[in-house]
């Protein structure tokens, strides 16, 4: 099978498909930004293509779209089996402008990360349109949450496999973990509502002298987050680290006994996943996604409305049984949250429908 992953090549999502595609296909990769060195290393030159834009996830990427015709003359030579998109508001919308005006004869495979289907469609008729009509181009979708496949379907969707897009691996064991201390590394943008990991964690720390927050990752409210942390009076307790490599990370995951994730809009995230594995307790907005994950594992959804004056002695209640329901939660990632297995079945999805499709034509 011939198959061309199209999306962003600087993204280590990205990268992790890749790396799981590669032993298993002819792998090629159209980028609309440039590559990772690491992917760049896995898929040799000859099977690359790099678009060099800047594609924006919230949508409106003009200089994406002006990069089609070239792309699409690319496709034509590289001549897959199927063109796997991820990211439909962007690559979705590359994919399925080549295969309809250069009639490929790809098939489409579409990934669904997030946004593109919680919330770019309900920007506007022009971007539910666009979304539409690119979920009808796909032979089979992906999809990482129960809600999240349910959107997809009223959005017009056919076939969609959903699986959480897991780790590769089970991270290794051995920290010791601090009972106060809370890890937070969602980017510091106004989706994933930062100021309000330093909100929960104010409540929390006016009444647990011990408790401590670790922000890693970065983004354009990092001033402004560090400002009100000052405010705050919590300078000493609360570290910036900024983006961390996967080792500095996994020692975050590792010691933190609680992990913080508030964001407005998300699907299963993968961090979310990542400190399940570290047995980490999770803090999570109250999303459809996070109420599918603590129905069968351990942490708290946190209300909307939830001023947090209460939280402390939730928590401190909650220790006694922490790291019983810390090792649940690796144990649920190690049964339904690795990366490898889902793409076998999925890679078994798209020989059936190559299958069934090459039955009918030779009727």
């Amino acid at each position: 099978m011939r198959l061309v992953l199209i999306g962003d090549g600087e993204s280590p999502h990205l990268l992790k498909w890749a790396r799981t595609l590669a032993p298993q296909l002819e792998l090629w990769v159209a980028s609309s930004r440039g590559f990772l060195p690491e992917l760049a290393a896995l898929v040799p030159a000859e099977r690359r293509y790099a678009m060099n834009t800047q594609a924006a996830h919230s949508g409106g990427n003009v200089a994406v779209l002006k990069g089609l015709p070239a792309l699409a003359r690319w496709l034509q030579q590289v001549d897959a089996d199927w063109l796997h998109a991820h990211y439909l508001t962007s690559h979705g919308t590359l994919a399925w402008a080549a295969q309809r005006g250069w009639r490929l004869r790809a098939r489409i495979a579409g990934s669904a990360w997030g946004s593109d289907i919680l919330v770019t469609p309900k920007q506007g008729w022009a971007y539910r349109w666009l979304t539409r009509r690119v979920l009808r181009a796909c032979a089979i979708c992906t999809s990482d949450s129960e809600h999240m496949t349910a959107e997809m379907k009223r959005l017009g969707a056919g076939e969609v496999m959903t699986f959480p897009f897991g780790l590769e691996a089970l991270p290794k064991q051995g920290a010791k973990k601090q009972p106060w201390l809370f890890f937070a590394n969602r980017g510091l943008e106004p989706i994933y509502r930062p100021e309000r990991v330093i909100a929960c964690f104010a409540a929390i720390a006016a009444q647990q002298s011990e408790a401590r927050l670790i922000v890693a990752n970065d983004g354009s409210l990092r001033a402004a987050l560090q400002a009100q942390v000052q405010a705050l009076g919590l300078s000493d307790r609360v570290e910036f680290v900024g983006r961390l490599d996967a080792r500095s990370q996994g020692g975050c995951y590792a010691r933190a006994r609680w992990y913080l994730s508030l964001p407005q809009s998300d699907s299963v995230s993968v961090s979310v996943l990542e400190a399940m594995a570290h047995e980490c307790l999770p803090l999570l907005s109250d999303l459809p996604a996070n109420h599918e994950l603590m129905r069968s594992g351990h942490g708290l959804v946190l209300a909307e409305g939830d001023d947090f004056q209460s939280l402390a002695q939730r928590l401190q209640a909650r220790l006694a049984t922490a790291d019983a329901e810390g090792a649940d939660n690796r144990a649920w990632v190690a049964e339904h949250g690795l990366f490898p297995p889902a793409v076998q079945r999925f890679l078994k999805a798209l020989q059936a429908i190559d299958a069934r499709d090459s039955a009918r034509s030779s009727r």
